[in-house]
């Protein structure tokens, strides 16, 4: 009876509302589609940027060519890790996500590795395959034709094949592969000489010349320059077709403003789901656990203290209706936050401050990363001062999502349902 009562005195509070002109659940929803296609298409110029950027580095091969070209891999994270926030409740968002933001990945897959690598792995067939040195390979017992490094070879081929997720063809972290190369480092100290950040010092060292035709590195230069070439043009189809899924009758906004009530479950479902079981279990704590560098989301070029502050930015504006775009003015509009201010004003104020303690977190770490050490050296077995950092961020998102829960018991979204992770449930299944 109690939670029947609770439920009606939730409906009637924001029926109220809407009458005096506050907040609308419609209106919410509406700008949190808004904010969607603002971000993607932020995300798509950064992209866009990006492409110039290797297009540079192909043309001219050199080290500032190639810095540039990291350094726009780096500026394009930061809206898309933004946009994270629409995953999970967005069917359409999440069945697409596979092939943009896959990770972690196998990298012997698509091109040379250091020996320290090994030559098999149990868990994959195609661990050391290299499509960039081989343009015959046998994938699924069948002999396939890689002479042309074409999309269709690495979306319906290679990317997840046989169904292993460890087989990353395309998107981000592929591109972040062939700029960077493998970070070698593991969670140890950087390499005697290295200068800059401790980012820059730490990170992969690929050298320029390996897309140098006339002074090529590592062989096979002409199949790595045509891989970026081919998985940065991907990158950039797939989020134009993303933008279009967001813009007025696109797919993603018509599924979601069909019904308030069931855009509103969207939106609590991508907060919960990304605050809990995507970044707080399988993104921070699992790499905790394992103090392991693999398991690092940005982890060839170490930005993985970027990655997570945006995802906790992408957050706080789905709830906060606020989104301050790429370049300059912001879209902003009836929010979470003002619904839920109608019905319990003391649980708003209480999500605002968890979301600011988490973000506070995440900015010691950041903060970190830029001026003392790296993600990866922070969850090194025995730094009890960088483990203590990386377990703040992980107990601060803990505790948004239990307050995330009592949001969505207040606005009666009944059919939220927010991920888990094992890391969180059931830390022993993780050495099973």
């Amino acid at each position: 009876m109690k939670k029947i009562l609770g439920s009606l005195l939730a409906v009637c509070a924001l029926v109220a509302a809407s009458a005096a002109g506050a907040a609308q659940p419609a209106a919410v929803v509406k700008n949190y589609a808004d904010i969607a296609q603002a971000n993607y298409e932020d995300a798509l110029a950064g992209a866009q940027k990006l492409q110039l950027a290797v297009a540079q580095l192909l043309k001219a091969p050199g080290p500032d060519a190639l810095q540039a070209a990291r350094q726009a891999w780096i500026d394009a994270r930061v809206p898309y890790q933004q946009t994270e926030a629409f995953r999970f409740g967005n069917p359409i968002v999440d069945a697409w996500e596979g092939g943009v933001n896959a990770w972690p990945l196998d990298e012997g897959m698509i091109d040379y590795v250091d020996a320290s690598y090994g030559t098999d792995s149990d868990l994959n067939a195609y661990y050391v395959v290299n499509v960039i040195a081989n343009p015959q390979l046998k994938i699924s017992g069948k002999t396939v034709d890689a002479s042309q490094i074409t999309p269709e070879l690495l979306r319906d081929v290679l990317h997840e094949a046989d169904g292993n997720e460890a087989n990353v063809a395309t998107g981000y972290h592929a591109v972040e592969f062939l700029l960077w190369g493998q970070d070698l480092n593991g969670t140890g100290p950087a390499p005697a000489g290295a200068t800059g950040s401790p980012q820059a010092r730490h990170a992969g060292n690929r050298p320029y010349t390996d897309f140098d035709l006339a002074n090529c590195t590592g062989g096979n230069c002409d199949r790595r320059a045509r891989y970026l070439q081919v998985v940065t043009q991907m990158l950039v189809d797939d989020l134009k077709e993303m933008v279009s899924y967001w813009q007025p009758g696109g797919k993603a906004r018509e599924a979601v403003q069909a019904d308030a009530k069931t855009g509103l479950v969207a939106m609590l479902t991508g907060l919960g789901s990304l605050s809990y079981g995507e970044l707080a279990g399988e993104r921070i704590k699992l790499g905790l656990i394992l103090h392991d560098s693999e398991e690092e989301h940005d982890c060839f070029s170490d930005n993985t203290h970027n990655a997570h502050y945006y995802n906790q930015v992408g957050m706080m504006n789905v709830y906060l209706g606020r989104y301050e775009r790429t370049e300059g003015g912001a879209i902003e509009g009836p929010s979470v936050s003002d619904l839920v201010r109608t019905v319990d004003p003391a649980l708003d104020e209480e999500m605002r401050a968890r979301l600011q303690s988490t973000q506070a977190a995440m900015e010691v770490m950041r903060d970190r990363a830029r001026n003392i050490e790296t993600y990866d050296q922070m969850i090194a077995q025995g730094n009890a001062e960088g483990n203590a950092v990386i377990q703040a961020i992980v107990d601060q998102l803990v505790a948004q999502t239990r307050t995330i829960e009592r949001v969505i018991t207040a606005l009666d979204l009944g059919g939220v349902q927010i991920e888990g992770s094992d890391s969180l449930d059931a830390p022993g299944a993780v050495f099973q």
